[in-house]
């Protein structure tokens, strides 16, 4: 009988071994999945003020090497959802991860603004396949009480990638060139594919879509689902304030007081470092207090960051920064989970309609501000992100359910 009690047991440790093994290799692989996505979407943020001087172009002109492959993830969420709840969650995942590395290299063999401009377009492409596909996977696979963990592993990745794009091509830039950069992301971007590859689990709940008239269907009932518009509304708002911060702070921070290089612009990046500590603690708190709650505290938390940066102190903007985009991504957090708890149906459709607004959202916050900054500067550019999150709890305080 002892020796009986002792094989069980020893085979429910061998069982609850592998589940944690499995468990931990799905969190790597998202962590690492969220960090290949966002690698080199917002990597010319820090180069803008260079871009500026070697091509004699504006600010707005700048922005287009950011605003390009914002644009791309807009324009290609939509089907990128469709081929995910056609396709099945990792094929889409670890394609499109793989097909990412192709133009961040090509970036690296451009002989003018437009090219570079084109290419990053590519770039983005391939970026909401991921995004939507993740997502998607992240909401069926998880188990109760969870997906605000579990996704907050991804937004993770999300923050620390989009950190180490900008990090890396604003040092590469100032000490070897912008173009080396490039290839050194393109190389990051393969390795990235190749763990998504080994290490995510395939999907067991997915329920593939037939056809694209079902697809289509089902994107037409998400129209019709006011919890999921609010919630592709407050996408919007969130990556437009984020965006449009991240962009024109550069602006702000490369000329009088402050005069930073491109090395010194780069570095300000690190705040997002802490956004990779916040979001995982965000992501516990969401599982406990809720989606709309959640959201309210972090877009306050954000906007109290931004009117930190008005001070003329470098250190006090650093803070503001710090705080702004934690903010930022607790709110992420929270729309993009929202999304898997709106939807009833075709998550993948539901997840690509979010992405798309979400990244419209970027694009105009990449570009809009640049027809405020000669006449009102990095003032009005605040003064319209503070409207936009203004509007954003509104919308949330009366659209989304408390849990």
């Amino acid at each position: 009988m002892p020796d009986t009690i002792r094989s069980t047991a020893d085979q429910l440790d061998d069982h609850n071994g592998t589940v944690s093994r499995r468990m931990l290799g799905t969190h790597i692989a998202l962590f690492a999945t969220g960090f290949g996505a966002f690698l080199s979407l917002y990597c010319t943020q820090p180069l803008l003020p260079l871009l500026r001087q070697i091509y004699g172009v504006s600010e707005l002109q700048a922005s287009l090497t950011v605003s390009a492959p914002v644009l791309a993830v807009a324009l290609m969420a939509p089907l990128a959802g469709m081929m995910a709840d056609a396709l099945g969650r990792k094929l889409v995942i670890v394609a499109a991860l793989f097909g990412l590395a192709l133009p961040t290299v090509l970036v690296a063999t451009s002989d003018s603004l437009n090219q570079i401009i084109l290419w990053r377009f590519f770039q983005g492409i391939f970026v909401p396949a991921v995004i939507s596909a993740t997502i998607a996977y992240i909401s069926e696979e998880s188990a109760t009480g969870t997906v605000g963990a579990t996704m907050a592993t991804y937004v993770t990745g999300t923050v620390v990638g989009g950190f180490v794009g900008r990090f890396s091509v604003g040092w590469i830039a100032q000490h070897s060139g912008w173009r080396e950069a490039f290839v050194l992301l393109g190389a990051l971007s393969l390795v990235i594919a190749l763990m998504a590859w080994w290490l995510l689990p395939a999907a067991t709940r997915f329920v593939r879509q037939k056809n694209a008239a079902n697809a289509l269907r089902s994107m037409g009932r998400h129209f019709r689902n006011p919890q999921l518009l609010a919630t592709f509304a407050v996408g919007f708002n969130v990556l437009f304030s984020l965006v449009g911060a991240f962009t024109y702070v550069n602006f702000y921070l490369a000329d009088e007081p402050f005069m930073l290089g491109t090395a010194a612009l780069a570095s300000i990046f690190a705040v997002y470092l802490v956004g990779a500590v916040v979001t995982p603690l965000a992501g516990r708190l969401l599982d406990r207090i809720g989606f709309r709650r959640m959201l309210m505290l972090a877009v306050a938390m954000s906007a109290c960051g931004l009117l930190l940066t008005f001070m003329q102190s470098l250190s006090a903007v650093i803070v503001g920064l710090a705080i702004h985009s934690s903010g930022v991504f607790a709110c992420q957090s929270a729309s993009s989970g929202h999304v898997g708890k709106a939807a009833h149906e075709a998550r993948s459709s539901a997840a690509g309609l979010y992405v798309t607004f979400y990244y419209l959202g970027g694009f105009v916050g990449s570009s809009l501000p640049g027809y405020l900054w000669n006449s009102t500067g990095w003032t009005g550019c605040v003064g319209l992100m503070l409207c936009l999150q203004a509007i954003t709890i509104i919308i949330a305080h009366k659209l989304w359910a408390d849990k």
